[in-house]
Protein backbone atom coordinates (compact mmCIF):
# COMPACT_ATOMS: atom_id res chain seq x y z
CA UNK A 1 0.00 0.00 0.00
CA UNK A 2 1.59 3.46 -1.09
CA UNK A 3 2.21 5.97 1.35
CA UNK A 4 0.97 9.18 1.89
CA UNK A 5 3.03 12.19 0.12
CA UNK A 6 2.27 15.16 -1.30
CA UNK A 7 3.12 15.00 -4.51
CA UNK A 8 0.61 11.73 -5.64
CA UNK A 9 -1.67 11.48 -2.75
CA UNK A 10 -4.76 13.71 -2.72
CA UNK A 11 -6.66 14.38 0.49
CA UNK A 12 -10.14 15.09 1.22
CA UNK A 13 -11.94 16.67 3.83
CA UNK A 14 -14.93 16.87 5.68
CA UNK A 15 -15.98 19.13 8.24
CA UNK A 16 -13.92 22.40 9.36
CA UNK A 17 -15.20 23.44 12.08
CA UNK A 18 -13.22 24.35 15.23
CA UNK A 19 -11.01 20.99 15.36
CA UNK A 20 -11.30 20.47 11.36
CA UNK A 21 -10.21 23.69 10.28
CA UNK A 22 -6.83 23.98 12.25
CA UNK A 23 -6.03 20.00 11.30
CA UNK A 24 -6.64 20.21 7.44
CA UNK A 25 -4.48 23.53 7.82
CA UNK A 26 -1.35 21.54 8.71
CA UNK A 27 -2.16 19.23 6.16
CA UNK A 28 -2.24 21.66 3.21
CA UNK A 29 0.43 23.72 4.77
CA UNK A 30 2.29 20.16 4.23
CA UNK A 31 1.61 20.90 0.21
CA UNK A 32 -0.66 18.10 -0.13
CA UNK A 33 -3.61 18.85 -2.50
CA UNK A 34 -7.40 19.00 -0.20
CA UNK A 35 -10.55 18.91 -1.52
CA UNK A 36 -13.05 19.67 1.07
CA UNK A 37 -16.67 19.58 2.26
CA UNK A 38 -19.06 21.35 5.15
CA UNK A 39 -22.53 21.94 5.58
CA UNK A 40 -21.36 25.76 6.13
CA UNK A 41 -19.77 26.52 3.37
CA UNK A 42 -18.55 29.69 4.70
CA UNK A 43 -16.58 27.90 8.45
CA UNK A 44 -14.33 26.49 4.86
CA UNK A 45 -13.32 29.70 3.65
CA UNK A 46 -10.39 29.96 5.67
CA UNK A 47 -9.57 27.01 3.85
CA UNK A 48 -10.47 27.93 0.60
CA UNK A 49 -8.68 31.33 0.39
CA UNK A 50 -5.24 29.13 1.37
CA UNK A 51 -5.60 26.99 -1.58
CA UNK A 52 -8.25 24.02 -0.25
CA UNK A 53 -10.79 23.19 -3.52
CA UNK A 54 -14.54 23.34 -2.73
CA UNK A 55 -16.76 19.80 -3.57
CA UNK A 56 -20.54 19.93 -3.02
CA UNK A 57 -21.62 16.83 -1.45
CA UNK A 58 -19.11 14.10 0.50
CA UNK A 59 -19.47 12.12 -2.51
CA UNK A 60 -17.91 14.87 -4.63
CA UNK A 61 -15.06 14.69 -2.10
CA UNK A 62 -14.71 11.02 -2.13
CA UNK A 63 -14.27 11.08 -5.85
CA UNK A 64 -11.40 13.75 -6.08
CA UNK A 65 -9.66 12.18 -3.46
CA UNK A 66 -7.59 9.01 -2.13
CA UNK A 67 -7.09 9.67 1.23
CA UNK A 68 -10.61 10.84 2.90
CA UNK A 69 -10.47 12.43 6.40
CA UNK A 70 -13.83 13.62 8.37
CA UNK A 71 -14.43 14.98 11.99
CA UNK A 72 -17.72 16.18 12.70
CA UNK A 73 -20.53 16.61 15.10
CA UNK A 74 -22.21 13.51 16.25
CA UNK A 75 -22.80 9.58 15.26
CA UNK A 76 -25.65 10.75 13.18
CA UNK A 77 -23.90 13.16 11.28
CA UNK A 78 -21.24 10.38 10.59
CA UNK A 79 -23.57 8.01 9.23
CA UNK A 80 -25.11 10.18 6.86
CA UNK A 81 -21.50 11.47 5.75
CA UNK A 82 -20.41 7.41 5.08
CA UNK A 83 -23.65 5.55 4.22
CA UNK A 84 -26.55 7.33 3.44
CA UNK A 85 -27.66 8.20 -0.08
CA UNK A 86 -24.55 10.67 -1.92
CA UNK A 87 -22.26 9.74 0.90
CA UNK A 88 -18.55 8.58 0.62
CA UNK A 89 -18.45 5.22 0.35
CA UNK A 90 -21.21 5.39 -3.21
CA UNK A 91 -18.67 8.17 -4.61
CA UNK A 92 -15.23 6.72 -3.62
CA UNK A 93 -12.91 4.02 -5.68
CA UNK A 94 -11.79 0.72 -4.89
CA UNK A 95 -8.77 0.87 -2.77
CA UNK A 96 -9.12 4.20 -1.68
CA UNK A 97 -8.56 5.04 2.18
CA UNK A 98 -11.28 6.59 4.56
CA UNK A 99 -10.58 8.12 8.11
CA UNK A 100 -13.42 8.93 10.29
CA UNK A 101 -11.72 11.45 13.29
CA UNK A 102 -14.90 12.10 14.61
CA UNK A 103 -15.80 11.01 18.34
CA UNK A 104 -18.34 8.69 17.51
CA UNK A 105 -19.93 4.88 18.35
CA UNK A 106 -17.63 1.67 18.33
CA UNK A 107 -19.81 -0.23 16.71
CA UNK A 108 -20.84 2.54 14.17
CA UNK A 109 -16.88 2.45 12.96
CA UNK A 110 -17.22 -1.15 12.67
CA UNK A 111 -20.74 -0.59 10.45
CA UNK A 112 -18.49 1.71 8.15
CA UNK A 113 -15.63 -0.30 8.14
CA UNK A 114 -17.75 -3.73 6.97
CA UNK A 115 -19.30 -1.40 4.40
CA UNK A 116 -15.98 0.40 3.04
CA UNK A 117 -14.29 -3.70 2.49
CA UNK A 118 -17.37 -4.45 0.76
CA UNK A 119 -16.35 -1.56 -2.19
CA UNK A 120 -12.96 -2.25 -2.07
CA UNK A 121 -12.11 0.63 0.49
CA UNK A 122 -9.96 -0.02 3.38
CA UNK A 123 -11.10 2.52 6.75
CA UNK A 124 -9.92 3.59 9.82
CA UNK A 125 -11.38 5.22 13.25
CA UNK A 126 -9.49 7.80 14.75
CA UNK A 127 -10.99 10.30 17.23
CA UNK A 128 -8.73 12.26 18.52
CA UNK A 129 -7.86 14.17 21.94
CA UNK A 130 -6.20 17.47 22.50
CA UNK A 131 -9.16 20.07 21.87
CA UNK A 132 -9.02 23.43 20.09
CA UNK A 133 -4.92 23.94 21.54
CA UNK A 134 -3.49 20.42 20.48
CA UNK A 135 -5.55 21.02 16.71
CA UNK A 136 -3.97 24.59 16.38
CA UNK A 137 0.07 23.32 17.52
CA UNK A 138 -0.34 19.80 15.47
CA UNK A 139 -0.06 18.06 18.91
CA UNK A 140 -3.07 16.24 19.39
CA UNK A 141 -3.15 12.21 20.21
CA UNK A 142 -5.02 9.99 17.53
CA UNK A 143 -6.13 6.96 18.21
CA UNK A 144 -6.54 4.35 15.51
CA UNK A 145 -8.21 1.62 14.98
CA UNK A 146 -8.52 -0.51 12.03
CA UNK A 147 -6.01 -2.59 9.33
CA UNK A 148 -2.21 -1.77 10.70
CA UNK A 149 -1.31 -1.84 7.00
CA UNK A 150 -3.80 0.96 6.51
CA UNK A 151 -2.29 2.97 9.51
CA UNK A 152 1.11 3.06 8.24
CA UNK A 153 0.02 4.45 4.81
CA UNK A 154 -1.93 7.47 6.54
CA UNK A 155 0.83 7.90 9.25
CA UNK A 156 2.65 10.91 7.36
CA UNK A 157 -0.83 12.70 7.27
CA UNK A 158 -1.30 11.96 11.23
CA UNK A 159 2.37 12.71 11.75
CA UNK A 160 0.87 16.48 10.52
CA UNK A 161 -1.65 16.45 12.51
CA UNK A 162 -0.53 14.95 16.23
CA UNK A 163 2.02 13.82 18.38
CA UNK A 164 0.76 11.06 19.71
CA UNK A 165 -0.16 8.17 17.01
CA UNK A 166 -1.33 5.21 18.64
CA UNK A 167 -2.76 1.80 17.05
CA UNK A 168 -5.19 0.50 19.28
CA UNK A 169 -6.48 -2.52 17.49
CA UNK A 170 -9.19 -3.60 14.96
CA UNK A 171 -12.23 -1.85 13.35
CA UNK A 172 -13.61 0.28 16.74
CA UNK A 173 -11.09 -0.04 18.97
CA UNK A 174 -9.84 3.72 18.29
CA UNK A 175 -13.10 5.03 19.55
CA UNK A 176 -13.02 2.47 22.58
CA UNK A 177 -9.82 4.54 23.26
CA UNK A 178 -11.32 7.92 23.17
CA UNK A 179 -14.24 6.71 25.28
CA UNK A 180 -11.76 5.32 27.58
CA UNK A 181 -10.26 9.03 27.27
CA UNK A 182 -13.29 11.04 28.25
CA UNK A 183 -14.17 8.83 31.25
CA UNK A 184 -11.30 10.19 32.38
CA UNK A 185 -11.82 13.57 31.17
CA UNK A 186 -15.27 13.66 33.26
CA UNK A 187 -13.61 13.37 36.45
CA UNK A 188 -10.73 15.67 36.21
CA UNK A 189 -12.92 18.46 34.83
CA UNK A 190 -15.39 18.10 37.63
CA UNK A 191 -12.14 18.22 39.96
CA UNK A 192 -10.87 20.70 38.46
CA UNK A 193 -13.91 22.82 38.85
CA UNK A 194 -14.49 21.82 42.48
CA UNK A 195 -10.97 22.48 42.71
CA UNK A 196 -10.79 26.53 41.61
CA UNK A 197 -15.17 27.18 43.48
CA UNK A 198 -13.04 25.93 46.83
CA UNK A 199 -9.94 28.03 46.46
CA UNK A 200 -11.75 30.89 45.42
CA UNK A 201 -14.84 30.56 48.12
CA UNK A 202 -11.19 30.54 50.52
CA UNK A 203 -10.12 33.33 49.19
CA UNK A 204 -6.96 32.33 47.25
CA UNK A 205 -5.50 33.32 44.30
CA UNK A 206 -6.40 31.29 41.45
CA UNK A 207 -3.12 31.85 39.07
CA UNK A 208 -1.17 30.88 42.35
CA UNK A 209 -3.91 27.69 42.94
CA UNK A 210 -3.40 26.36 39.24
CA UNK A 211 0.16 27.05 39.39
CA UNK A 212 0.64 24.86 42.77
CA UNK A 213 -2.00 22.23 41.10
CA UNK A 214 -0.12 21.69 37.71
CA UNK A 215 3.51 21.66 39.82
CA UNK A 216 2.41 18.63 41.87
CA UNK A 217 0.51 15.54 41.86
CA UNK A 218 -2.43 16.94 41.06
CA UNK A 219 -1.58 18.56 37.94
CA UNK A 220 -3.38 16.93 34.80
CA UNK A 221 -3.87 18.85 31.01
CA UNK A 222 -7.73 20.47 32.23
CA UNK A 223 -6.85 22.60 34.77
CA UNK A 224 -2.88 23.44 32.77
CA UNK A 225 -5.29 24.28 29.55
CA UNK A 226 -8.59 25.36 31.06
CA UNK A 227 -8.26 26.54 34.42
CA UNK A 228 -6.16 29.65 32.71
CA UNK A 229 -9.51 29.92 30.60
CA UNK A 230 -12.03 30.20 33.74
CA UNK A 231 -9.95 32.88 35.97
CA UNK A 232 -9.90 35.15 33.12
CA UNK A 233 -13.87 34.65 32.61
CA UNK A 234 -12.89 32.91 29.21
CA UNK A 235 -15.64 30.49 28.02
CA UNK A 236 -15.41 30.62 24.59
CA UNK A 237 -15.60 26.95 23.05
CA UNK A 238 -11.95 24.74 22.28
CA UNK A 239 -15.07 22.08 22.80
CA UNK A 240 -18.40 22.58 23.51
CA UNK A 241 -20.39 21.71 25.92
CA UNK A 242 -22.89 20.09 23.55
CA UNK A 243 -20.25 17.83 21.96
CA UNK A 244 -18.91 16.74 25.42
CA UNK A 245 -22.04 15.61 26.00
CA UNK A 246 -22.44 13.39 22.79
CA UNK A 247 -19.30 11.68 24.35
CA UNK A 248 -20.76 10.82 27.62
CA UNK A 249 -24.14 9.36 25.82
CA UNK A 250 -21.36 7.34 23.54
CA UNK A 251 -19.46 5.86 27.11
CA UNK A 252 -22.78 5.13 28.51
CA UNK A 253 -24.25 3.44 26.13
CA UNK A 254 -21.49 1.28 25.27
CA UNK A 255 -21.03 0.60 29.26
CA UNK A 256 -24.38 -0.41 29.50
CA UNK A 257 -24.29 -2.78 26.72
CA UNK A 258 -21.18 -4.22 28.76
CA UNK A 259 -22.79 -4.25 31.87
CA UNK A 260 -20.30 -2.05 33.25
CA UNK A 261 -21.56 0.89 35.86
CA UNK A 262 -19.73 3.90 35.94
CA UNK A 263 -21.21 6.99 37.97
CA UNK A 264 -18.36 8.94 37.76
CA UNK A 265 -19.42 9.66 34.24
CA UNK A 266 -22.97 9.85 35.28
CA UNK A 267 -22.30 12.54 37.41
CA UNK A 268 -20.40 14.36 35.16
CA UNK A 269 -22.83 13.88 32.71
CA UNK A 270 -25.89 15.41 35.23
CA UNK A 271 -23.90 18.53 36.01
CA UNK A 272 -23.14 19.35 32.24
CA UNK A 273 -26.57 18.98 31.61
CA UNK A 274 -27.32 21.45 34.30
CA UNK A 275 -24.06 23.57 32.51
CA UNK A 276 -26.84 23.36 29.06
CA UNK A 277 -29.73 23.87 31.22
CA UNK A 278 -28.43 27.57 32.48
CA UNK A 279 -27.49 28.19 28.29
CA UNK A 280 -23.96 27.13 28.26
CA UNK A 281 -24.71 24.38 25.84
CA UNK A 282 -22.20 26.16 23.25
CA UNK A 283 -19.41 27.46 25.22
CA UNK A 284 -16.71 25.62 26.02
CA UNK A 285 -16.25 22.70 28.41
CA UNK A 286 -14.51 25.38 31.61
CA UNK A 287 -17.92 26.83 31.55
CA UNK A 288 -19.39 24.22 33.76
CA UNK A 289 -17.19 26.14 36.48
CA UNK A 290 -20.30 29.03 36.10
CA UNK A 291 -22.55 26.35 36.44
CA UNK A 292 -21.32 25.22 39.51
CA UNK A 293 -21.47 28.47 40.92
CA UNK A 294 -24.84 28.85 40.82
CA UNK A 295 -25.30 25.62 42.63
CA UNK A 296 -23.30 27.17 45.14
CA UNK A 297 -24.77 30.30 45.14
CA UNK A 298 -21.28 32.12 44.56
CA UNK A 299 -22.69 35.81 43.15
CA UNK A 300 -19.33 36.59 41.28
CA UNK A 301 -16.95 34.88 39.43
CA UNK A 302 -13.90 35.51 40.41
CA UNK A 303 -12.36 37.72 38.04
CA UNK A 304 -15.13 37.96 35.32
CA UNK A 305 -18.58 39.51 35.64
CA UNK A 306 -21.50 36.86 37.33
CA UNK A 307 -23.51 34.39 35.17
CA UNK A 308 -26.45 36.36 35.48
CA UNK A 309 -24.74 39.56 33.46
CA UNK A 310 -24.12 37.51 30.42
CA UNK A 311 -26.30 37.28 27.64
Amino acid sequence: MDIANPERTRVGWIGTGIMGRSMCGHVLKAGYPVVVFNRTKSSAEPLLDKGARWADSPADVARQTDVLFSIVGYPQDVRRVYLEENGVISGMEKGRIIVDMTTSEPSLAVEIAIAAETRGLHSLDAPVSGGDIGAREARLSIMVGGEREVLDAVMPLFQIMGKSIRYMGPAGAGQHMKAANQIMVAGTMVGMVECLLYASKAGLNLDQVIEVICGGAAACWSMENYGPRIVKGDMEPGFIIQHYLKDMNVVLKEAESMNLPLPGVSLSKQLYIAARAHGYGERGTQALFRAMEILAAMEEHPAGKPPKEES
